[in-house]
Order: structure tokens, then sequence, then C-alpha cells
């Protein structure tokens, strides 16, 4: 078996946390390391009153995710990361599965734009979702009755601006697997389930 770093990528909305899931449930042994976890542990620390707060977060957030993926990398342990991910993280990733000689494995999830933003905003509206994301200001214990009344929900525009234009559809490193989920019934998840064993037991 070789280590392994198994990165969950593509648009927002195509179920990468349920495809994660699956795979630690199928073929286990994996660290999860999230970006929007730490985004949203570093958000209820220091809270944010601006964008520029909020984006200075984010960037704090970024170099601690390197950080955690690389101590998990020093102990030889698979990591699975979920995320749209892009070019602004490909460079580093690449360098740190080089440095501890880690297979990467990427899933690509796409689907029809239009749905994507339904479940978008069905996702953002849902009272489990952390307002970090859709708010203009922060700090813990906020509330809100309705998510509805957040500030910074994104627009149709912007969603498809971002989906466009960010290169979540063409993000690669090492395998790749695309999988179209615009129809959740019709994606073969065993089949992928087994390639990803196979790639990584059999390496």
């Amino acid at each position: 078996m070789k280590q392994t770093l198994v990165l969950l990528a593509g648009y927002p909305g195509t179920g990468k946390t349920y495809l994660s899931q699956l795979i630690q449930q199928k073929i286990g042994a994996f660290q999860e390391v999230s970006p929007d976890t730490i985004k949203e542990r570093n958000w209820d620390i220091f809270g944010f009153d601006t964008l520029q707060e909020k984006e200075s977060l984010i960037q704090l957030s970024w170099k601690e995710y390197y950080l955690e993926i690389e101590e998990w990398f020093k102990r030889n342990k698979n990591v699975i990361s979920d995320y749209p991910f892009s070019s602004k993280q490909h460079d580093q990733l690449h360098h740190l599965t080089d440095k501890y000689q880690y297979q990467v494995i990427t899933v690509r999830l796409i689907s029809d734009l239009n749905i994507l933003f339904e479940r978008q905003k069905n996702r953002d509206l849902n009272t489990n979702r952390h307002l970090g994301h859709i708010v203009l200001q922060y700090h813990k214990g906020m509330k809100l009755q309705n998510h509805k009344q957040a500030d910074n929900l994104l627009t149709k525009e912007e969603f498809f601006d971002r989906c466009l234009n960010r290169g979540y559809q063409s993000f690669s490193l090492g395998k790749l697997y695309e999988v179209d989920v615009t129809d959740f019934s019709k994606v073969d998840y065993s089949t992928l389930l087994n390639n990803i064993k196979q790639d990584i037991y059999n390496s």
C-alpha cells in the first residue's frame, strides 16, 4: 500500500462531503483535513467585522491547512480532503506530496450549474450552515432565525462566475477520476470506490 492523498474536488454542491464519508466507510484509514472546518474554527475564535478581516482569516486557515496535512504526512497517514480546489492550491499540494512521496488521487465532481446553484442555495439556507459563509460580519454566538436574512448570500451570477472562472472544473493532481453528479441516483459510486481502493492497496 502506498501512502495516499485523496482530493475530492470540483464544483460546490456536488456531494464531496457525502463521497468522503463513503470512502472512509468502505476503504477507511484516512485522516480527514477540511479547509472549511479550519475556516469555521477561526471564524469562531476571532470573528470578523469586514470582508477584509474575513479574507485574512481565510488566508490564515490555508496556512494551517497545509501544516496539518504535512503533520499527517510525517506520520505516514493517508489523508482525504474535500474542497472546490483550484490552481491556488495546486502548487503547494504538489510540493507536499512530492516531498513526502505521496500518491495523489483526485476525484473531480462536475454537474449542470443550474442544478448546482439550487443545491448551493438550499445548503446556505439550511440552519446547520455556518453563518461565517453567508454574512458580512460574524462573531461566535451570532444567530439568525432565518438564513434568508443573511447579507452575503451568493446570487446566481456570482455563483456561475466562481464556477466558470476559478478553475474548479479543471483542477487535477495525480490520478484523476471525473464524475458527473447532475443526477446522484445515476452515479456509480461502487465502481469509483473499487477503483480508488485498488489504486491505494495495489500500488
